[in-house]
């Protein structure tokens, strides 16, 4: 199997690098050549010229790319070249009407497309340790399932087109729940003087252990916010999600919250930093004595 990846951003990257591990990458295309260049030189794979290109030479194109018109303009741009046989596996995260789009533009070529979005961070797309879940084909599924592997530690498929990403949404809305909650109750423990370090062992040891908090809690307390995932990133997903919600006619309080909290980092120049940075605003209700909610 061959499989070219487009988008080499830093979960990209790294779902490049695990192909590569296991043999399978046959080549790569970015929208910054530079970028591309430089990973297919460490790599040892070619650079396509185009989009078109790399799907000819590929059985499995992996897409992951920022938004909704990004993959509706990669998949035209491979349409040329597809054909019975080949699968489209987008990792991207975006509605679910555009998957159905992409997955139609995709069958009118013969080919098959799956959304495949993924959880896990920069770290996980790193390690090869991964959270696929899948909407789409079950046998284009089993098709492209060596590559999937290389990149996670699980795949599961969710039923017909769309369901990978609502379950994505599902993610996306828990993770802002998470990151709620695990900002603001550090920064009350900072504000009650506790040894922080201590305090994220223990409670991390109990029922409110988390991922989240072993992993950015360290950082977080120290006002670090190495991007794992950008908080503009995120905005955007639960934009998605609140999209999803407009068409139930449901506004739920914690998307909303999050959005807005969202918009106040990124108008402070915040938005490339973690998702963990919503802890300055956190920070900032216990220095200014504010009693009133962000």
């Amino acid at each position: 199997m061959n499989v070219g990846v487009i988008g080499l951003g830093a979960m990209g990257a790294g779902m490049a690098r695990n192909l590569a591990r296991h043999d399978l990458l046959g080549g790569v295309w970015n929208r910054t050549r530079e970028r591309a260049v430089a990973l297919a030189d460490e790599l040892e794979v070619p650079v396509a010229p185009v989009p078109d290109a790399l799907a000819e030479e590929c059985d499995v194109v992996l897409t992951c790319v920022a938004a909704d018109a990004d993959v509706l303009e990669m998949v035209d741009a491979i349409t040329p070249a597809l054909e019975a046989g080949k699968v489209v596996v987008d990792t991207s995260t975006i509605g679910v009407a555009t998957v159905r789009d992409a997955a139609e533009r995709v069958a009118a070529t013969g080919a098959r497309f799956l959304d495949a979005p993924v959880s896990g961070g920069r770290e996980g797309a790193e390690k090869g340790q991964l959270v696929v879940m899948v909407g789409g084909d079950a046998e284009a599924l089993v098709q492209a399932m060596p590559a999937l592997e290389a990149i996670a530690k699980s795949v599961t498929h969710m039923g017909e087109s769309g369901s990978g990403q609502a379950t994505k949404a599902v993610n996306q809305i828990m993770a802002a729940g998470i990151n709620q909650a695990v900002s603001e109750a550090l920064a009350f423990g900072q504000a009650m003087g506790l040894d922080m370090d201590r305090v994220i062992e223990v409670v991390g040891g109990g029922a409110a252990g988390n991922w989240f908090l072993s992993h950015r809690g360290p950082t977080m307390v120290r006002g670090v916010y190495e991007p794992g995932f950008k908080a503009a990133l995120h905005h955007k997903d639960l934009s998605l999600c609140r999209e999803m919600l407009d068409d139930m006619n449901v506004a739920l309080p914690l998307v909303e919250m999050t959005l807005k909290h969202y918009e106040k980092l990124m108008e402070q120049g915040h938005g490339d930093e973690d998702i963990s940075a919503l802890h300055r605003l956190k920070r900032e209700m216990f220095e200014q004595g504010n009693k009133r909610s962000l």
